[in-house]
Protein backbone atom coordinates (compact mmCIF):
# COMPACT_ATOMS: atom_id res chain seq x y z
CA UNK A 1 0.00 0.00 0.00
CA UNK A 2 1.30 3.62 -1.44
CA UNK A 3 0.95 5.20 2.12
CA UNK A 4 4.15 7.51 1.77
CA UNK A 5 2.02 9.25 -0.79
CA UNK A 6 -0.05 10.45 1.46
CA UNK A 7 2.61 11.18 4.72
CA UNK A 8 3.49 14.85 3.94
CA UNK A 9 1.78 17.80 3.06
CA UNK A 10 2.16 18.76 -0.87
CA UNK A 11 0.18 21.14 -3.09
CA UNK A 12 -2.48 22.86 -1.59
CA UNK A 13 -2.27 20.63 1.35
CA UNK A 14 1.55 22.46 2.50
CA UNK A 15 0.60 24.23 5.31
CA UNK A 16 3.84 26.91 4.48
CA UNK A 17 5.32 28.63 6.68
CA UNK A 18 2.73 27.44 9.39
CA UNK A 19 4.44 24.40 9.40
CA UNK A 20 5.88 24.60 12.11
CA UNK A 21 2.84 25.80 14.33
CA UNK A 22 1.39 22.52 13.01
CA UNK A 23 3.58 20.26 14.53
CA UNK A 24 3.09 21.70 17.78
CA UNK A 25 -0.39 20.75 17.77
CA UNK A 26 -1.35 17.46 19.51
CA UNK A 27 -0.88 14.43 16.78
CA UNK A 28 -4.67 12.54 17.47
CA UNK A 29 -7.09 13.29 14.58
CA UNK A 30 -9.79 13.93 16.88
CA UNK A 31 -7.52 16.60 18.87
CA UNK A 32 -6.66 18.19 15.45
CA UNK A 33 -10.56 17.70 13.87
CA UNK A 34 -11.32 20.13 16.92
CA UNK A 35 -8.73 22.70 16.97
CA UNK A 36 -9.90 22.86 12.92
CA UNK A 37 -13.52 23.16 14.19
CA UNK A 38 -12.38 26.07 16.24
CA UNK A 39 -10.58 27.92 13.34
CA UNK A 40 -13.30 27.84 11.00
CA UNK A 41 -16.79 27.99 10.22
CA UNK A 42 -19.08 26.57 7.45
CA UNK A 43 -20.73 28.91 4.92
CA UNK A 44 -23.91 27.98 4.94
CA UNK A 45 -24.26 26.76 8.28
CA UNK A 46 -22.96 29.79 10.06
CA UNK A 47 -26.47 31.35 10.77
CA UNK A 48 -27.28 28.41 13.24
CA UNK A 49 -24.36 29.92 15.02
CA UNK A 50 -25.88 33.05 15.49
CA UNK A 51 -23.20 34.65 12.74
CA UNK A 52 -24.15 36.85 9.49
CA UNK A 53 -21.39 36.62 7.13
CA UNK A 54 -20.59 39.44 4.95
CA UNK A 55 -19.71 39.58 1.62
CA UNK A 56 -15.74 39.62 2.44
CA UNK A 57 -16.13 36.52 4.41
CA UNK A 58 -17.97 34.42 2.19
CA UNK A 59 -15.09 35.22 -0.36
CA UNK A 60 -13.18 33.41 1.65
CA UNK A 61 -14.55 29.65 0.58
CA UNK A 62 -12.85 30.54 -2.73
CA UNK A 63 -9.37 29.92 -1.02
CA UNK A 64 -7.92 26.69 -2.25
CA UNK A 65 -4.89 26.48 -0.01
CA UNK A 66 -4.35 25.12 2.86
CA UNK A 67 -1.36 27.54 3.66
CA UNK A 68 -3.49 30.74 2.15
CA UNK A 69 -5.97 30.00 4.92
CA UNK A 70 -3.65 29.68 7.70
CA UNK A 71 -1.86 33.04 6.39
CA UNK A 72 -5.58 34.64 7.04
CA UNK A 73 -6.28 33.13 10.38
CA UNK A 74 -3.23 33.89 12.17
CA UNK A 75 -3.25 37.48 10.29
CA UNK A 76 -6.39 38.04 12.27
CA UNK A 77 -5.23 36.20 15.59
CA UNK A 78 -1.87 35.52 16.08
CA UNK A 79 -2.53 33.36 18.83
CA UNK A 80 -1.93 29.84 18.80
CA UNK A 81 -4.05 27.33 16.49
CA UNK A 82 -5.15 25.20 19.71
CA UNK A 83 -7.01 28.61 20.67
CA UNK A 84 -10.46 28.53 19.44
CA UNK A 85 -11.71 31.77 17.45
CA UNK A 86 -14.94 32.84 18.31
CA UNK A 87 -17.77 31.82 15.83
CA UNK A 88 -17.53 35.06 13.90
CA UNK A 89 -13.84 35.64 13.59
CA UNK A 90 -13.19 32.09 12.01
CA UNK A 91 -12.04 31.77 8.54
CA UNK A 92 -15.15 30.73 6.51
CA UNK A 93 -15.07 27.78 4.26
CA UNK A 94 -16.87 24.70 3.36
CA UNK A 95 -16.79 20.68 3.77
CA UNK A 96 -13.62 20.93 1.31
CA UNK A 97 -11.43 23.25 3.35
CA UNK A 98 -12.42 21.69 6.90
CA UNK A 99 -11.09 18.45 5.28
CA UNK A 100 -8.16 20.07 3.80
CA UNK A 101 -7.10 21.66 7.12
CA UNK A 102 -7.37 18.29 8.52
CA UNK A 103 -5.41 16.75 6.05
CA UNK A 104 -2.72 19.13 6.68
CA UNK A 105 -2.38 18.50 10.07
CA UNK A 106 -2.31 14.91 10.26
CA UNK A 107 0.19 14.60 6.98
CA UNK A 108 2.40 17.51 9.21
CA UNK A 109 2.13 14.65 12.11
CA UNK A 110 3.28 11.85 9.48
CA UNK A 111 -0.23 10.32 9.35
CA UNK A 112 -1.26 9.19 6.17
CA UNK A 113 -4.29 11.11 5.74
CA UNK A 114 -6.22 12.25 1.73
CA UNK A 115 -9.31 14.24 0.76
CA UNK A 116 -12.13 12.63 -0.45
CA UNK A 117 -15.33 13.76 -2.50
CA UNK A 118 -18.60 11.85 -2.61
CA UNK A 119 -21.84 12.42 -0.46
CA UNK A 120 -22.96 12.22 2.70
CA UNK A 121 -26.23 10.54 3.96
CA UNK A 122 -26.57 12.09 7.15
CA UNK A 123 -27.49 15.74 5.85
CA UNK A 124 -31.17 15.38 4.79
CA UNK A 125 -33.67 12.24 4.96
CA UNK A 126 -33.59 10.09 2.13
CA UNK A 127 -30.56 12.74 0.13
CA UNK A 128 -26.83 12.13 -0.16
CA UNK A 129 -25.45 15.53 -0.06
CA UNK A 130 -22.60 16.94 -1.83
CA UNK A 131 -19.68 16.29 0.84
CA UNK A 132 -15.99 15.87 1.55
CA UNK A 133 -14.14 14.04 4.24
CA UNK A 134 -10.99 12.96 5.55
CA UNK A 135 -9.88 9.49 5.09
CA UNK A 136 -7.10 8.50 7.08
CA UNK A 137 -4.98 5.35 8.09
CA UNK A 138 -5.08 4.13 11.59
CA UNK A 139 -2.40 2.19 12.71
CA UNK A 140 -4.71 0.40 15.53
CA UNK A 141 -7.36 -0.58 12.86
CA UNK A 142 -4.74 -1.25 10.30
CA UNK A 143 -7.31 0.20 7.87
CA UNK A 144 -8.35 3.51 6.16
CA UNK A 145 -10.84 5.46 8.22
CA UNK A 146 -13.45 8.09 7.34
CA UNK A 147 -13.42 10.95 9.72
CA UNK A 148 -15.75 13.93 9.16
CA UNK A 149 -13.73 17.22 10.82
CA UNK A 150 -16.40 19.25 10.14
CA UNK A 151 -19.05 17.92 12.47
CA UNK A 152 -18.66 19.36 15.46
CA UNK A 153 -20.93 19.45 19.07
CA UNK A 154 -23.01 21.69 17.81
CA UNK A 155 -23.90 20.25 14.35
CA UNK A 156 -24.08 16.54 15.88
CA UNK A 157 -27.72 18.26 17.46
CA UNK A 158 -28.26 20.13 14.02
CA UNK A 159 -28.12 17.14 12.01
CA UNK A 160 -29.17 14.39 14.46
CA UNK A 161 -26.54 12.38 13.87
CA UNK A 162 -26.18 8.99 15.69
CA UNK A 163 -22.32 7.77 14.27
CA UNK A 164 -18.84 8.30 15.51
CA UNK A 165 -17.83 11.13 12.97
CA UNK A 166 -14.14 10.57 13.98
CA UNK A 167 -15.16 6.79 12.16
CA UNK A 168 -17.97 7.34 9.75
CA UNK A 169 -19.48 4.49 7.97
CA UNK A 170 -19.17 3.59 4.57
CA UNK A 171 -23.04 4.05 3.65
CA UNK A 172 -22.96 7.28 5.56
CA UNK A 173 -20.43 8.67 3.10
CA UNK A 174 -20.22 7.33 0.14
CA UNK A 175 -17.29 8.31 -1.97
CA UNK A 176 -17.98 9.13 -5.63
CA UNK A 177 -17.09 6.01 -7.25
CA UNK A 178 -19.57 4.00 -4.78
CA UNK A 179 -22.11 6.78 -5.32
CA UNK A 180 -21.51 5.89 -9.44
CA UNK A 181 -21.52 2.36 -9.36
CA UNK A 182 -24.51 2.06 -7.21
CA UNK A 183 -26.48 4.42 -9.35
CA UNK A 184 -25.10 2.69 -12.70
CA UNK A 185 -26.10 -0.52 -11.46
CA UNK A 186 -29.29 0.70 -10.40
CA UNK A 187 -29.37 0.24 -6.70
CA UNK A 188 -29.80 3.89 -6.37
CA UNK A 189 -31.31 6.86 -7.90
CA UNK A 190 -28.69 8.98 -9.36
CA UNK A 191 -31.47 11.98 -8.40
CA UNK A 192 -30.77 11.37 -4.55
CA UNK A 193 -27.09 12.77 -5.04
CA UNK A 194 -25.98 16.15 -5.16
CA UNK A 195 -26.90 19.15 -3.38
CA UNK A 196 -29.26 22.39 -3.86
CA UNK A 197 -30.86 22.30 -7.07
CA UNK A 198 -28.30 20.20 -8.84
CA UNK A 199 -28.87 16.76 -8.78
CA UNK A 200 -28.21 13.14 -10.96
CA UNK A 201 -25.08 11.27 -12.87
CA UNK A 202 -23.61 14.17 -14.48
CA UNK A 203 -23.15 15.91 -10.82
CA UNK A 204 -21.54 12.40 -9.30
CA UNK A 205 -19.46 12.28 -12.26
CA UNK A 206 -18.08 15.77 -11.52
CA UNK A 207 -17.19 14.44 -8.23
CA UNK A 208 -15.42 11.74 -9.51
CA UNK A 209 -13.43 13.29 -11.44
CA UNK A 210 -12.54 15.59 -8.42
CA UNK A 211 -11.89 12.18 -5.58
CA UNK A 212 -9.19 11.04 -8.31
CA UNK A 213 -7.74 14.72 -8.62
CA UNK A 214 -7.78 14.39 -4.48
CA UNK A 215 -6.03 10.66 -4.23
CA UNK A 216 -3.51 12.55 -6.71
CA UNK A 217 -3.34 15.48 -4.09
CA UNK A 218 -5.07 17.59 -5.60
CA UNK A 219 -7.85 18.77 -3.84
CA UNK A 220 -10.23 21.23 -6.06
CA UNK A 221 -12.76 23.45 -4.74
CA UNK A 222 -16.57 21.96 -4.85
CA UNK A 223 -17.48 23.98 -7.69
CA UNK A 224 -14.32 24.23 -9.64
CA UNK A 225 -14.82 22.58 -13.53
CA UNK A 226 -12.55 21.23 -15.88
CA UNK A 227 -11.86 18.26 -18.25
CA UNK A 228 -14.63 15.58 -18.96
CA UNK A 229 -17.19 16.67 -16.04
CA UNK A 230 -20.30 18.00 -17.88
CA UNK A 231 -23.83 19.25 -16.69
CA UNK A 232 -26.28 16.82 -18.90
CA UNK A 233 -26.22 13.40 -18.30
CA UNK A 234 -26.54 12.55 -21.92
CA UNK A 235 -22.92 14.08 -22.03
CA UNK A 236 -21.18 11.71 -19.98
CA UNK A 237 -18.16 9.26 -21.18
CA UNK A 238 -19.80 6.44 -19.50
CA UNK A 239 -16.72 4.29 -20.36
CA UNK A 240 -14.37 6.66 -18.79
CA UNK A 241 -16.47 7.44 -15.58
CA UNK A 242 -16.72 4.05 -15.12
CA UNK A 243 -12.99 3.39 -14.71
CA UNK A 244 -12.71 6.79 -12.39
CA UNK A 245 -15.09 4.70 -10.21
CA UNK A 246 -13.13 1.93 -10.16
CA UNK A 247 -9.84 3.91 -8.73
CA UNK A 248 -12.40 5.88 -6.31
CA UNK A 249 -13.97 2.50 -5.30
CA UNK A 250 -10.35 0.93 -4.67
CA UNK A 251 -7.49 3.43 -5.22
CA UNK A 252 -4.80 1.38 -3.39
CA UNK A 253 -5.18 -1.54 -5.49
CA UNK A 254 -5.17 0.30 -8.55
CA UNK A 255 -2.27 2.54 -8.44
CA UNK A 256 -0.95 2.21 -11.88
CA UNK A 257 -4.66 3.33 -13.50
CA UNK A 258 -5.02 6.21 -10.74
CA UNK A 259 -1.62 7.67 -12.55
CA UNK A 260 -2.69 6.76 -15.85
CA UNK A 261 -5.64 8.16 -15.53
CA UNK A 262 -4.62 11.38 -13.95
CA UNK A 263 -2.24 12.27 -17.17
CA UNK A 264 -5.25 12.11 -19.27
CA UNK A 265 -6.14 15.46 -21.16
CA UNK A 266 -10.02 14.65 -19.54
CA UNK A 267 -8.83 14.42 -16.27
CA UNK A 268 -5.73 16.00 -15.29
CA UNK A 269 -6.10 19.61 -14.29
CA UNK A 270 -5.57 22.60 -17.00
CA UNK A 271 -3.94 25.67 -16.33
CA UNK A 272 -6.58 27.39 -15.23
CA UNK A 273 -10.09 25.65 -14.14
CA UNK A 274 -13.84 27.33 -14.13
CA UNK A 275 -14.97 28.42 -10.66
CA UNK A 276 -18.60 27.77 -11.74
CA UNK A 277 -19.70 30.03 -8.75
CA UNK A 278 -17.86 33.01 -9.81
CA UNK A 279 -18.16 31.60 -13.17
CA UNK A 280 -14.98 32.86 -14.30
CA UNK A 281 -11.90 30.63 -15.46
CA UNK A 282 -9.16 30.78 -12.19
CA UNK A 283 -5.33 29.97 -12.52
CA UNK A 284 -3.99 27.09 -10.64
Amino acid sequence: MMLDQYRKPVAMSDPGQHAARLSGLPREPDALARTVQGLMIHQHIAPSYGVTLSPDQRAQSHVRAAGTMLDAITMRDARPLSVARAAGERQVGVCRHFTLLHVAMLRTHGIPARARCGFGAYFEKGRYIDHWVTEYWSEPHNAWLLFDAQIDDHQHKLFKIGFDTANVPRDQFVVAGDAWQLCRSGKADPGAFGILDMHGLWFIAGNLIRDVAALNNHELLPWDIWGAMRRQDDELDLALFDRLALVSREPDAHPDERATLFADERVRLPKAVLNAELNQLQEL
